[in-house]
């Protein structure tokens, strides 16, 4: 009697294992799923961040250059250290499709913005790879989107009154950046990162 109440408890808990088999299987190639779609959007993430960044940077090097051009023959060059002069950004689109192919993804567009005032790009990416085989129908073919804005940032502090036909101090950040318009040399500018930082905006 005590045999036979034994085998049928074997015989009821076997269906129980089975399922809760099956469930933590399921559970584990969801989860997986999940894991490998964060993967992809993670990647492109850091895709747009980089083509955002690049194409600021090229716009923050045409910056300087339209700086130094204007320096000593045009009466607004101040204007340029304040970031309200617009360049055409000729570069940007170029630079942001590098980066952007660097980390395995396709730009799919960049446009001049401005963010809390600040003049930058913004650049939309998608993955060249997908999230790839899983529980989950149709992954296999998904590809991971995602956009960012970078800015410049004028580091440069000066007074609101200065003659653009006399000499400039300019405190940038603490460090001190002396412009001559009445003798002046371009490889007399500091380095760019000195007079602008360039950073993500969102």
């Amino acid at each position: 009697m005590t045999l036979v109440r034994a085998r049928s408890d074997r015989g009821q808990t076997l269906p129980i294992y089975i399922w809760l088999t099956v469930i933590l299987l399921f559970a584990a190639l969801a989860f997986f799923a999940f894991a490998q779609a964060a993967s992809a959007r993670n990647g492109a993430q850091s895709a747009a961040d980089a083509a955002a960044l690049a194409a600021a940077q090229d716009f923050r090097d045409e910056v300087i250059d339209r700086l130094a051009g204007a320096v000593g023959e045009e009466d607004d060059w101040l204007d340029w250290l304040d970031g309200d002069q617009e360049a055409d950004g000729a570069g940007a689109d170029a630079a942001a499709q590098q980066l952007a192919a660097a980390n395995d993804s396709s730009l799919q567009g960049v446009q001049f913005v401005r963010k809390n005032g600040y003049p930058g790009y913004q650049a939309d990416i998608q993955t060249n790879y997908t999230v790839g085989d899983s529980i989950i129908p149709g992954t296999e073919g998904m590809h991971a989107k995602a956009h960012a804005v970078a800015v410049i940032q004028p580091r440069c502090d000066f007074d609101p009154d200065a003659d653009p036909e006399k000499p400039v101090e300019l405190d940038c950040d603490g460090e001190i950046v002396n412009i001559d318009p009445g003798d002046f040399n371009p490889d007399d500018l500091p380095d760019a990162s000195v007079l602008f930082s360039v950073h993500l905006a969102e």
